[in-house]
């Protein structure tokens, strides 16, 4: 595995280990803004979850390329919800870091996710 595949991998484990605790800790209301944004009802409860598993396997490199690969279709779903709502004209609470990221969604959270897409793209490269 290459260095960059490394860091890559691990810097997008911590960013899915705090997406995935700062929505736990934000108690209701991180449900109720994911919601808001137009999340699936269905996968809200999991996803907190999902986000920590994910970024636990991504740190420490348990079973490559499956994590980054997951991370990856993630962010492309978040990227695609983030952008319908932009294009509709409707602003809605970011629901992506919990109680961190109460602001209106806008062009720099479609910024932020290509970031992270390249991020998982580079880890999957290793």
């Amino acid at each position: 595995m290459s260095a960059i595949a490394l860091v890559a991998s691990i810097v997008l484990g911590v960013a899915f280990l705090v997406a995935g605790g700062s929505k736990l800790a934000a108690g209701d209301a991180w449900p109720a803004q994911a919601r808001g944004l137009g999340a699936p009802a269905v996968a809200i409860p999991a996803l907190p979850w999902i986000e920590l598993v994910v970024g636990a396997a991504l740190v420490f490199r348990i079973l490559p390329p499956g994590p980054a690969v997951v991370a990856l279709a993630l962010l492309v779903a978040f990227t695609v919800l983030i952008a319908v709502r932009l294009r509709a004209g409707e602003r809605p609470p970011c629901a992506c870091f919990g109680a961190w990221s109460a602001e209106p969604i806008g062009p720099r959270h479609l910024m932020r996710n290509g970031a992270l897409i390249v991020l998982a793209l580079l880890s999957l490269a290793g």
